[in-house]
């Protein structure tokens, strides 16, 4: 079996590309630059023009600044890309000021650079800006321009009510960047593990091309090794008043022999279809059990004899991988025993492992599969917790999924204890082995 460690596909630093965060700010330029004009020419509302207008123009400065000195493909850097987000709050929390601080209907706003940020920087650079968003919104509460509205009937807000705005902005922050950040990083596990799912197939299916490759050598190099073998031996007849020489092409007479043998057993094998083609249930599941005996552990293969025939399917190396590395879990967790049981009819094709282990935790039995899902133990530790359940399950639980099975996860039932886990085939599929229907279940 193929092992990968989940550090292998999560990358701990993520990159925003500057393209991205420059049209997030031409954006709020664009809706700024609207908003001032339909309080100046749509609600005739009086508002310190100049002063926004210069605080927009910086900010328009800066972008046209940055496309120009850089290239907007490249990727930023959290740090840089954090520090441009700063500089929205900021440009945000002065056009506030200047037009009546948290009594602003915008000044929600300070939500959009926090969630940008949940989603795609580290979590201690989005607490730092959600920090900035907080700290500046607290200051609209004491430190404003009035709100322009009608100088006839001016607006006046009573302080509760600037406290309960100011509460939800912070509310608001804390929950939604949360939220955010929770479902960005559930979707990079689920990528990354899909990613070493690939990896492992890729892997298998060229252990699974170098066996064709194997049989075609075969056959190309049967010629020319019989050639060498009849010529060794007639220079080995002529030459018999020379035994030095004699000798040594005997020798290579003999070798080329047993290179002819060699690949005649590599030929008989692909011929019959095992194990580059078809084999069995019988003969997958010892495949998949003898590199796991003698390790402690008892295996006990049952294989229920049907009245229909034995089905025979592809050596599938999405099988092999995910039945050996559920086969691996149940051994890691097993006190004393591990029990193989397989049985079929004209319909469906079953293979249950279970051992006598003390069985899934009730806190994760209904999560079991989900990528980087574990219970490891540590050097210390002599509970009866065991490394296993995370990334491996996943990919196992995905590959078998691919092939058409359904698996389920349950306990022994009290008073007998440990784990069973079922996977079960339309007869149909197990035997037509890898299809383009396969392709269809990826995502079922």
């Amino acid at each position: 079996m193929i092992d990968i460690a989940a550090s292998d596909f999560r990358h701990p630093r993520r990159h925003v590309r500057l393209d991205t965060i420059l049209r997030l700010r031409w954006l709020a330029v664009l809706g700024q630059l609207a908003a001032i004009f339909i309080v100046l020419q749509g609600l005739e509302f009086d508002l310190p023009v100049i002063p926004c207008l210069a605080i927009i123009a910086l900010s328009a400065l800066l972008n046209l600044g940055l496309q120009i000195a850089f290239n907007p493909m490249q990727r930023l850097e959290p740090r840089y890309a954090a520090a441009l987000l700063a500089l929205n709050i900021i440009e945000l929390a002065a056009l506030l000021f200047l037009t009546g601080g948290l009594q602003n209907p915008f000044s929600f706003l300070f939500l959009a650079p926090v969630l940008i940020s949940a989603t795609a920087l580290p979590s201690r650079l989005t607490m730092a800006l959600g920090a900035l968003a907080v700290a500046c919104a607290s200051i609209l509460v004491f430190f404003y321009m009035p709100l322009p509205w009608d100088a006839e009937e001016p607006l006046v807000l009573p302080p509760i009510y600037l406290f309960g705005v100011w509460l939800s902005i912070v509310v608001a922050i804390g929950v939604t960047s949360l939220y955010a950040f929770q479902v960005t990083e559930e979707a990079r596990e689920l990528a990354d593990a899909l990613a070493a799912t690939e990896l492992v197939l890729a892997r298998e299916q060229h252990l699974t091309q170098l066996d064709g490759l194997a049989a075609a050598a075969a056959h190309e190099l049967g010629t020319p090794l019989s050639t060498i073998v009849l010529i060794s031996r007639e220079l080995e007849r002529a030459l018999q008043d020379n035994a030095l020489v004699s000798a040594d092409i005997k020798t290579l007479r003999e070798q080329a022999q047993r290179c002819r043998d060699i690949l005649s057993k590599i030929t008989q094998l692909s011929s019959t279809g095992a194990p580059f083609d078809r084999m069995k249930l019988s003969t997958l599941i010892e495949e998949i059990v003898a590199p796991h005996r003698d390790f402690g552990v008892a295996i006990k293969v049952r294989i229920a004899v049907a009245g229909s025939k034995e089905p025979v399917g592809t050596r599938n190396p999405a099988i092999l991988y995910g039945v050996g590395n559920i086969l691996e879990n149940a051994l890691d967790f097993a006190r004393s025993a591990v029990e193989v049981n397989a049985w079929w009819n004209n319909d469906s094709v079953e293979i249950v492992i279970s051992d006598d282990g003390p069985g899934f935790a009730p806190d994760i039995l209904k999560r079991i599969g989900e990528p980087y899902l574990s219970r490891r133990r540590g050097a210390e530790d002599t509970q009866s917790e065991h490394s296993g359940l995370g990334l491996g399950v996943f990919i196992a639980r995905t590959l078998l999924e691919r092939t058409g099975a359904k698996i389920s996860f349950t306990n022994r039932t009290f008073p007998d204890h440990g784990a069973v886990v079922s996977i079960v085939w339309p007869r149909h599929r197990f035997e037509a082995g890898e299809s383009g229907e396969e392709s269809a279940e990826v995502g079922a």
